[in-house]
């Protein structure tokens, strides 16, 4: 059992970071760089983006979170250190957060930056692109943080359940699984 409250902590953890970063990535990087290009440019790259996203791996890893994330809260409900489950709950209770950001805020932007067409059809690129740009990187930045906290917590409770290992004298069997 402690080899499965161990890897659900670890899958969590990675499942959540890698969506930090994603949501990081845009934020520092892809974001900057879109604004630097005109309105037809930001639209259809942002349109582009949004087909490609959805791809096996991204949605085996945002969905696959949500269930790491419980699977560390059940496993580790009995835990003998009770911050392990407190930080394991706060993880999940945090990339919660984060998937109903991305799915009640993002998506829907996305959504109806694809249903505005083809940019070379758009009458008016600068109103689309307004209307998208300052709200869906809002939303991208509490996304970011929400992932990036529930990184630290999963990681927390990673770091508790060790010490808890450790100190139990179990420590060896649980860095060897």
């Amino acid at each position: 059992m402690r080899a499965a409250r161990s890897a659900t902590l670890v899958a969590a953890a990675i499942t959540a970071g890698l969506m930090a970063g994603l949501f990081a990535g845009f934020a520092y990087a892809v974001m900057p760089g879109l604004k630097r290009g005109s309105d037809a440019a930001y639209i259809e790259v942002m349109q582009n983006i949004n087909v490609v996203i959805v791809n096996p791996l991204f949605m085996t890893l945002f969905m696959g979170g949500l269930a790491v994330g419980l699977a560390a809260v059940v496993t580790n409900w009995r835990s003998g250190d009770p911050a392990v489950r407190y930080w394991a709950i706060a993880g999940f209770a945090c990339y919660v957060v984060m998937f109903l950001i991305t799915s009640g805020a993002n998506v829907p932007l996305n959504d109806k930056l694809a249903a505005a067409g083809d940019p070379a059809q758009i009458p008016d690129l600068a109103a689309v692109r307004a209307d998208f740009e300052g709200p869906w990187e809002a939303w991208n930045i509490a996304r970011t943080l929400a992932s990036v906290a529930a990184l630290g917590c999963f990681s927390l409770a990673l770091l508790r359940f060790r010490r808890t290992a450790v100190q139990s004298g179990a420590g060896q069997a649980v860095l060897a699984s």
